[in-house]
């Protein structure tokens, strides 16, 4: 079976350039050590290639489907993989440990489930879940919903989702009609439709869904949605009125229920008052914000899934490039000759080192994101917690998006180092690109994440500056090593067009163009972002011998003559306030 993941790499990732290892001198994370890391490593190494990677494929093509009893069937795979992660405490393993957790740098849990994800998104998409609705819980519910809930998603007994799209609002979560009415006892009966709902249903255990609903009275708007927390099961065991009431069929992920549910519809009926019991987590009006906690750490997390489902296609393509001959090099004319691998192909090797820079770029992108919030926990100083805060905020978007584009584009060429085979079932690469598919999407469309980025992040007062602070850090350092000063010069030519493209975009005269063009200050951002990233890659290979480093440094050299001269077309029309789009009459499409 090929490997999904290189273990060397990740190694790199953290020991080396990251240093996670210096987190363990703070006194939250003093229990571990580097070889309690790379333990955790190796174990998740064994766990998602023995339980998760078989049954990837199995996953997708026998689908969820809903019994005639109502519930929902997987194949037993599904469960004894996710019962094999809960039972080696990985669910727990970045949670404090006043609540039975590991207290794991999320850093090296996200390297983690790297291997989970590039083995079996599907599978390991229950868990993520999870893991994110307890991290909500945790850090907005009461201690007794913490006891109640936590603990058992804890355990792998209780699974979480979180409903926030609705049939008719989508990602306009100021359009959700779902009502949220409290009684007496001071419950609430929720009522209303819940559309895209990932995990919605299932028989791995029981279920907590986190619903935006709004209050009787409350705003209009996202300003008036609560947040409340819906069991599928009362304490006493009943059933709540909460119901599956059909099953979305997507492109890829199959192997992840994706649900419609009906709550309050009187299917069940637990009370004599209409609707599914709720319990208001925090307070009425505050649940768009509280559900920002579970949608912002969602989002990097799409951005490591995107990475590593690009990581198995690159490995997948990279193993099958080695074996398969075919043709023969562009210096041989002899047709007698015998055929040369695939690798031998100048073109071919094109393909397989830009899915390297796409995927290896990715997942360091959004180690360095979670490095950050590492980094948030263990800070004293406010004014240092402020600065993290905002480069953490600025780069969120651009961790969910960047990878779910370009590790995208990674899996479309290990389609295509496979040629006709890569279009085929046969083959693994085709359910990659289709499993990835759905990346740019969930969480926060690709244009939306431009509208956060533009419209609200980097007009944030400071967020951009420490965005340049730190690249200009790093080129500084760049520039005093010979092999790397000409990714240095040109990555400060680039972050100065961004400067000052950034500051025509947002001027009040202009902003609504720059908004209309924001998914182009996205991606033109997020490749600089990453130079950044392959930079300081660069320099954590730099002197080392070897061939594992000799590939970062082809990486690197790739992105910067390759990838990073893309940014200048949208940055130029960026700054010439281009409204082809803006003030385009829809009838004429």
């Amino acid at each position: 079976m090929t490997a999904v993941m290189n273990r060397r790499d990740l190694e790199f990732l953290l020991f080396e350039w990251l240093d996670v290892t210096a987190l363990t001198e703070h006194e939250y994370f003093a229990e571990h050590s580097r070889e309690t890391f790379a333990a955790l490593l190796e174990l998740s190494e064994d766990l998602a290639t023995t339980y998760f990677a078989p049954s990837n494929r199995l996953g997708d093509t026998e689908e969820p489907r809903i019994a005639d009893d109502g519930t929902v069937t997987l194949p037993a795979e599904t469960g004894a993989a996710l019962a094999a992660f809960a039972k080696a405490d990985l669910l727990a393993a970045q949670f404090d440990g006043s609540v039975g957790g590991m207290q794991l740098p999320l850093t090296v849990f996200q390297a983690c489930m790297a291997w989970f994800q590039a083995a079996n998104t599907a599978t390991t998409g229950y868990a993520f879940l999870t893991i994110a609705a307890a991290n909500l819980l945790v850090a907005h519910g009461s201690p007794e919903q913490v006891d109640a809930w936590v603990r058992p998603m804890l355990a792998g007994e209780t699974f979480g989702t979180m409903c926030l799209s609705e049939p008719e609002a989508g990602s306009s979560l100021a359009d959700v009609t779902t009502r949220a009415t409290r009684c007496p006892d001071g419950t609430y009966r929720v009522v209303g439709t819940k559309m895209w709902i990932s995990a919605g249903d299932h028989g791995l255990g029981d279920i907590v869904h986190l619903v935006l609903a709004r209050t009787p009275g409350a705003p209009a708007g996202v300003r008036g949605l609560s947040l409340l927390a819906v069991p599928k099961y009362l304490p006493d065991r009943r059933r709540n009125d909460v119901v599956l009431t059909s099953l979305n069929h997507k492109t890829g992920t199959r192997g992840t229920t994706n649900a419609v549910l009906a709550f309050g519809d009187g299917t069940h009926a637990p009370t004599p008052e209409p609707g599914a019991v709720g319990y208001l987590v925090g307070e009425e009006g505050r649940g768009l914000a509280q559900m920002f906690h579970m949608m912002n750490e969602a989002r990097i997390g799409v951005g490591l899934v995107a990475a590593a489902v690009g990581q198995a296609g690159y490995r997948k393509s990279l193993e099958y490039a080695a074996v398969r001959t075919q043709g023969r090099s562009l210096t041989d004319r002899d047709p007698t000759s015998p055929p040369v691998p695939l690798t031998a192909h100048p073109d071919v090797r094109r393909m397989l080192l830009a899915q390297k820079a796409y995927v290896e770029g990715g997942l360091a992108l959004v180690l360095r994101c979670a490095m950050l919030v590492d980094r948030l926990r263990t800070v004293t100083d406010d004014r240092q917690r402020r600065r993290l805060g905002l480069l953490l905020d600025l780069l969120t978007p651009i961790a969910k998006s960047w990878p779910s584009q370009w590790c995208l584009e990674a899996n479309s060429l290990a389609i295509q180092v496979h040629g006709g085979y890569g279009y085929s079932r046969e083959f693994d690469v085709e359910q990659h690109w289709r499993d990835n598919r759905l990346n740019p999407i969930h969480e926060g469309t690709h244009g939306i994440q431009a509208l956060d980025l533009l419209g609200r992040k980097v007009v944030t007062d400071g967020a951009f500056a420490e965005l340049a602070a730190a690249i200009r850090a790093t080129v500084a350092e760049a520039a005093r090593i010979d092999a790397l000063a000409e990714y240095a010069e040109a990555l400060d030519d680039a972050l100065t067009h961004l400067s000052h493209v950034t500051f025509l975009v947002t001027e009040p005269e202009h902003a609504t163009a720059g908004l209309a063009n924001a998914t182009l200050y996205l991606e033109a951002a997020g490749h600089i972002v990453v130079a950044w990233i392959w930079l300081e890659l660069a320099i954590a290979a730099h002197g080392r011998e070897g061939r594992f480093y000799d590939g970062k440094r082809a990486a690197a050299q790739y992105f910067f003559r390759h990838e990073l001269p893309k940014v200048s077309a949208p940055l130029d029309l960026l700054a010439s306030h281009d409204r082809t789009a803006l003030d385009l009459d829809p009838r004429c499409l």
